[in-house]
């Protein structure tokens, strides 16, 4: 199983990922991390292996570029700017469809946090492209006004003790036509830190992945 620092061509940018692609992979789940996340997010390199093991290609990439990123970390600006996200994601999407070793993969999405919404407007946009999402911990109602339209089955993970984001993953679900389902992971709080709660929610996911890829 090879990993490989990719760069690819978004738009006016170039963003660096680490691609990881078993032998007949199954399928590609393309990371979309959230607030000041990267590639080297830990829990997300985490569920990438899980991914990994179970015969599906994982692709973590940088939404940010590096100097996007230094400015992110005094500012915050760029993390909350879901259009910019979006847009970043729909591009990579579009690049991995140009790529020959990939292009007959078929994508999902697993977002975190404000990542998450950046996904599922994804998958709006890339309907044929995008088979299904995975939010963790995620805020699918940054994504509202795209929900009604997405195609793509919907798993929303978030932890029982995440209250105000179980809330509004809730009113996400209820704006959803496609399939979606919430799985309540108990005793976690947003970033799933507590003891086999991000096992949990990357077994779920898997699960996901492998059903609807």
């Amino acid at each position: 199983m090879d990993t490989t620092t990719i760069m690819i061509e978004a738009g006016a940018v170039r963003l660096e990922g680490l691609l990881t692609l078993p032998q007949s992979a199954k399928g590609l789940v393309v990371f979309v991390h959230g607030s000041g996340s990267s590639r080297f997010s830990s829990r997300n390199q985490y569920v990438a292996q899980v991914m990994n093991r179970a015969g599906l290609a994982t692709l973590l990439f940088d939404l940010l570029t590096p100097e996007e990123n230094q400015i992110d970390e005094i500012t915050r600006e760029y993390r909350f700017d879901i259009e910019l996200l979006s847009q970043r994601t729909v591009a990579t999407i579009d690049w991995l469809g140009e790529q020959p070793e990939l292009k007959n993969l078929s994508i999902g999405l697993f977002g975190a946090s404000t990542g998450a919404a950046a996904a599922l407007n994804a998958a709006k946009q890339r309907p044929d492209e995008v088979k299904c999402v995975v939010s963790r911990g995620g805020r699918p109602d940054l994504a509202m006004a795209s929900l009604p339209d997405v195609l793509a089955p919907t798993l929303l993970i978030v932890g029982s003790l995440d209250t105000e984001v179980l809330q509004l993953n809730k009113l996400a679900k209820q704006a959803m036509q496609a399939k979606c389902d919430i799985l309540v992971i108990d005793g976690a709080t947003h970033l799933f830190e507590e003891p086999g709660t991000l096992q949990e929610a990357a077994e779920a996911a898997k699960q996901w992945f492998m059903e609807y890829l």
